[in-house]
């Protein structure tokens, strides 16, 4: 069953709603009176296609569409989830919902993206003041998993809803129990953003100057530990309390001018503006997103091999991808006589080289990644290593025969060559659709992992293997079994 968000209002943020939204599958129907929406929109999807797809290990489900509508009642037909990013002003946002609840389902998610209002003043004067929420994501929407779902006064039923939602997308809902202007990390983002006002105005550093204390040093932190955790291993030994009374005295210490603004003047504008030009200027906004969504990629992934901060709601995510496919499958689940189907994934933008395309290495991860999932599937999974038996890969030999390029979707095939006693012979085959891209055939064999020498695979194991040895032993050998490097004689 298709389903369907409506966005309404398709700028910076309502296009990343859209694109998060039809690239995790679902039909998104937009409303923006703005003659170049459709434009702007299709821009920010290529940027999100070419990123997100390849922060999962395994492939999101086939893209949504996205139609554009002329009136907000086509846009929320049949909506389930109702996204609301309109100007900030309050007048605009009670009109926009006026219109909205005349036309959408009655349990629809009512989602703002307003970054400083607060639910209730949302709320004020509406048909259904129950349905509308603060849903107040971070640019790029299509990357960035955090939501602030500000709910007071909501439908309690309707915010398991959103959570739901929101969590089926990859995203991570915040739910915040009391409302305040501005919610919680735009409340951060500001006090930062004055004093850093503040330092350019009175000559301290320069924009760049900043951007570079914050790039390396605490940022890096604050992205996999947060503000607490990060000041908690700073008390050491003695904790958190060893540190607030370290650092305690200094917040009366007058270093700061976080409460106090400067004058929003025509020369500070002029002197910020000049100095992110002669910055970042060399680079067009589009350049500036894309240069931001590979860091963005690169950072995230290596958190999710961490299974750490954002890092680990990216493998939550993939296990609900997995779960009720082929790829969270079992062997007694799977017909013995054909080939085991141990990948499906996008290729992802880290994963390129100089010559813009997949690096070797990652062929050999990704015939690794494929491995390992039918390890999984013949019952040699987490549970069983622990009990102290595992395979050790002896021997592996790579054919590279076609290019593949990053937001690639491939499929590895896998089929047993040998599979008796302690050994396990694989042979992999990597798709692009219908195109043979590479090979890799592994020896592995089993192992104790207290001695670290061979040994027999549990009774099990064993027969999982033999089962499927005999089962592919009937289909046709594939070419480059056994294959020698180098070219035929």
């Amino acid at each position: 069953m298709t389903r369907t968000a409506a966005i309404i209002g398709g700028g910076v943020i309502g296009g990343g709603w859209a694109a998060r939204f039809a690239l995790n599958g679902w039909r998104v129907q937009v409303f923006d009176p703005d003659p170049q929406a459709q434009r702007k929109i299709g821009e920010v999807m290529d940027n999100a296609a070419r990123s997100l797809p390849g922060l999962t290990d395994v492939a999101l489900p086939p893209r949504g569409q996205i139609v554009f509508c002329d009136t907000i009642a086509d846009a929320v037909a049949d909506a389930r989830w109702i996204q609301e990013s309109v100007p900030e002003r309050l007048e605009i946002k009670h009109d926009t919902f006026a219109r909205i609840q005349a036309a959408c389902d009655s349990d629809a998610v009512i989602g703002s993206s307003t970054s400083g209002f607060k639910p209730s003043q949302l709320q004020e004067g509406a048909a259904r003041p129950g349905q509308i929420m603060v849903a107040h994501p971070f640019n790029p929407v299509y990357l960035l998993p955090l939501v602030e779902l500000v709910a007071v006064g909501a439908d309690p039923a309707l915010v398991e809803t959103a959570k739901g939602i929101l969590t089926s997308l990859g995203m991570y809902p915040l739910h915040l129990k009391k409302e305040i202007d501005a919610h919680v990390a735009d409340r951060f983002l500001e006090a930062v953003w004055r004093e850093a006002l503040w330092l350019v105005k009175d000559g301290i550093a320069t924009t760049e100057e900043i951007d570079n204390a914050i790039r390396y040093g605490f940022g890096i932190r604050w992205a996999q530990m947060g503000l607490f955790e990060t000041y908690r291993v700073a008390g050491g030994e003695a904790g958190m309390k060893h540190f607030m009374a370290q650092f305690g005295p200094a917040l009366k210490w007058p270093w700061t001018k976080l409460m106090d603004v400067p004058e929003f003047d025509d020369d500070l504008v002029d002197l910020i503006a000049g100095q992110s030009d002669a910055q970042s200027g060399a680079h067009s906004i589009r350049a500036l997103e894309r240069i931001r969504d590979d860091n963005l990629v690169t950072m995230m992934r290596g958190l999710k091999a961490q299974n750490w901060g954002a890092g680990a709601l990216i493998n939550t995510h993939e296990a609900a991808l997995r779960a009720g496919t082929v790829h969270g499958a079992r062997a007694a689940d799977l017909p013995a006589d054909r080939l085991v189907e141990t990948a499906h994934r996008t290729v992802p933008l880290d994963w390129t080289d100089y010559n813009g395309h997949m690096t070797e290495s990652r062929y050999l991860q990704a015939f690794a990644d494929a491995t390992d999932r039918f390890m999984e599937i013949i019952g040699c999974d987490a549970a069983y290593i622990a009990t102290g038996g595992s395979y050790f890969t002896a021997e592996t030999h790579i054919r590279h025969l076609d290019e593949v390029h990053a937001g690639a979707v491939i499929t590895i095939r896998t089929r047993v060559i040998l599979g008796a006693g302690k050994k396990m012979h694989l042979f992999h085959e990597m798709y692009e659709s219908d195109r043979l891209l590479a090979t890799g055939e592994h020896f592995l064999l089993h192992v104790s992992l207290e001695t670290r020498k061979p040994s027999p695979p549990a009774p099990q194991i064993e027969a999982a293997l033999e089962r499927f040895a005999e089962g592919h032993a009937a289909l046709p050998l594939p070419q480059g079994v056994g294959r020698a490097i180098g070219a035929p004689r």
